[in-house]
């Protein structure tokens, strides 16, 4: 079965609402005021069912001028409009208005629904159709059924319905309900009771009853306590239909129309939007940089400025690139459309699409912007992801965070991150909580850099294993994570462009220098520790001639690599084969009594107090020996 949204549309008094109760059996003015006044103030809504079983919900719009916005809030989720038009009338400015705004929210199945007809007689209806189809004259109507019929008295109302069912099974291709729910809400209130209550038209995926979604922009989440569908106690609810939800942990107060129902951190709130910018062919205004005007999209309705990105001005039947700025925050998402509306007085001026629904603050003219603005246009939801994970070249971003900056569901993230990744585009990093995802164009330029630094780096410091890790962190890639740094080190490796010893990084055809210079300070360093055995030298004492310090240094901590030389306390350091004959005296001292003290250590290496101390402390380093609480003695370490 088909969900189906139908929606109306056309001038005050040309009998939408009378249509739908000769349709449904039902009254869809539910206010007092609009009962009284005989108009459509706000959305109105039922539903009935086609003999093959198809449900058709209608929504009943505002066609008043005032109540414009109303009319733009029932469009959302439409598959088919009935424009209505008197047959004693015609065609009336409000009913233009309402065409121009169908078109522009994307609406592109319609019936023409010539009402009245029972009013007038046949020459008048023939001059009205004539005049109809040549007003609808390459609009997104032109073509489109007409259907003669009375509300009132029932005339045509079953060749109506007939043709609606031709056009909805053969034309109307159903709803995706297994991806991310989105709902737009047109309606809140509260019930004694049940508390809670939104409606509005469910745009795609399903809702289950206890699911756990988040009101945007509020960033509230709030669980589903129970659904409805036209009246009915369902435990779930799908894409294409009318659907009243019952929530907990949110109040009525906190909901207004333009909130939007969807999973959370699934979409991203915005001040700012890019989009396509058209102007009505039949607009007597010029749109011009910085406009104040009021944005319909969805259910919301906001006033932004526009800043047109590409032109000085947009006239009448043209269009342009345009970010708007908002004066609140909104949750949308690519491809959504959009009417804009002049300030003041309120007249529609165009629409368009929304092409980044969560974009950087934009300057004008700029070439760079212009072509991105272009790719987006014409790009699929893979480009759009391409064209986001690029712009987070210092920080990789994550999947969630894809998800939410596009409004696609996970699985639709996944499977565009992995198409680009058999693409070589990105490179993925998976880790415990999410995955982060890289350009290619940032990673190759990271790769080339800390190439060529660390062959800088070998150059000026051949006795050194490399740079530290953490240096190369903090240095070239201090936004990225540790963790996902770490996993890119391991890549890097792996595809053999650098090497870790340790914790140094160097290039795979890196060796440490073992050269001359190497070879005279490693000589001098033992010469000079060999006569002082237990006696010691302080390390800045040995003359290493014209050698360089730092050098001197670097072939220093070498030889502590490589365990010829080791550090007995700062600037002392000695032989590693004489700290192993002290090793070997002190454990077989051990061995005949587990007490040992600074004094004995002295006369068994024939060393002075001052040298023996840090011998015993460097034996606790081992865990050859550990204090026993007198500073003097030590005791064997089990």
């Amino acid at each position: 079965m088909k969900n189906i949204i139908i929606g109306t549309a056309g001038h005050i008094d040309h009998g939408k609402t009378t249509l739908i109760k000769a349709l449904t059996g039902r009254n869809t003015d539910r206010w007092e005021e609009e009962q009284r006044r005989g108009i459509t103030i706000d959305l109105g809504f039922t539903y009935f069912d086609l003999k093959n079983g198809d449900r058709v919900g209608i929504i009943d719009v505002p066609g008043h001028e005032r109540f414009i916005n109303n009319m733009v809030a029932g469009v959302v989720g439409m598959d088919l409009v009935m424009l209505v038009i008197a047959a004693d009338e015609g065609i009336m400015p409000q009913t233009r208005e309402h065409m121009d705004i169908l078109g522009l929210l994307g609406i592109e199945k319609s019936i023409i629904v010539l009402n009245k007809c029972d009013l007038v007689d046949e020459d008048w209806l023939e001059l009205v159709k004539e005049e109809i189809q040549e007003e609808l004259e390459g609009t997104f109507l032109d073509g489109s059924p007409i259907v003669e019929i009375s509300a009132v008295t029932g005339q045509g109302i079953p060749e109506l319905v007939d043709t609606i069912e031709r056009l909805t099974s053969e034309e109307v291709v159903e709803k995706d309900i297994n991806t991310i729910p989105r709902l737009p809400i047109d309606r809140a209130f509260s019930l004694s009771g049940f508390g809670t209550i939104i409606t509005g038209t469910l745009l795609a995926g399903t809702i289950t009853k206890d699911d756990n979604l988040q009101m945007y922009p509020m960033g509230k989440e709030c669980k589903i306590r129970s659904i409805q569908v036209h009246g009915q106690d369902v435990d779930k609810c799908y894409a294409g239909q009318r659907v009243a939800i019952n929530l907990s942990n949110v109040k009525k107060s906190e909901i207004s129309r333009g909130c939007v129902l969807a999973p959370p951190n699934n979409m991203k709130n915005t001040e700012l939007l890019d989009v396509r910018l058209n102007v009505l062919p039949g607009s007597k205004r010029v749109l011009t940089n910085h406009s104040r005007l009021h944005l319909f999209t969805g259910t919301s309705e906001i006033l932004c400025r526009a800043v047109l990105l590409d032109k000085e001005e947009i006239g009448p039947g043209e269009s342009g690139f345009v970010q708007l700025r908002l004066e609140e925050e909104i949750a949308l998402r690519r491809g959504d459309k959009f009417v804009v509306r002049f300030y003041s007085p309120m007249e529609t001026i165009g629409g368009g699409v929304v092409l980044e629904p969560n974009p950087k603050r934009k300057r004008r003219f700029q070439d760079d912007v212009i072509e991105e603005l272009k790719r987006k246009e014409s790009g699929s939801s893979e480009d759009v992801i391409e064209m986001h994970v690029k712009s987070h070249g210092e920080t990789m971003i994550t999947l969630t965070e894809l998800a939410k900056l596009t409004a696609l569901s996970m699985e639709e993230v996944v499977e565009d991150v992995d198409s680009l990744e058999a693409q070589g585009i990105v490179r993925v990093f998976p880790m415990k909580k999410d995955t982060y995802v890289w350009h290619t164009v940032h990673e190759q330029q990271i790769r080339h850099e800390l190439v060529k630094v660390l062959r800088t780096y070998h150059e000026k410091y051949p006795y050194r294993y490399g740079m530290k890790k953490a240096e190369v962190h903090m240095t070239y890639m201090k936004k990225v994570k540790l963790n996902v740094f770490d996993m890119y080190m391991e890549l890097l490796e792996q595809e053999e462009a650098v090497m870790r010893y340790q914790e140094y990084l160097q290039l795979p055809e890196f060796e440490v220098a073992r050269d001359a210079t190497y070879e005279k300070v490693k000589k001098t360093a033992e010469k000079a520790f060999q006569k002082a055995q237990f006696d010691f030298v302080r390390f800045s004492e040995i003359s290493f001639a014209d050698i360089d310090g730092e050098v001197v240094e670097d072939i220093l901590l070498l030889l502590m690599d490589e365990r010829f030389i080791v550090k007995i306390e700062e600037n002392i350091y000695t032989l590693q084969t004489i700290i192993n004959h002290a090793e070997e005296v002190i454990r077989a001292r051990l061995k005949e009594n587990p007490l040992i003290t600074i004094a004995e250590v002295r006369d068994l290496l024939n060393t002075s107090r001052k040298s023996a101390k840090p011998i015993l402390e460097y034996m606790d380093s081992i865990k050859v020996t550990k204090k026993n609480g007198t500073e003097s003695e030590r005791v064997a370490f089990i």
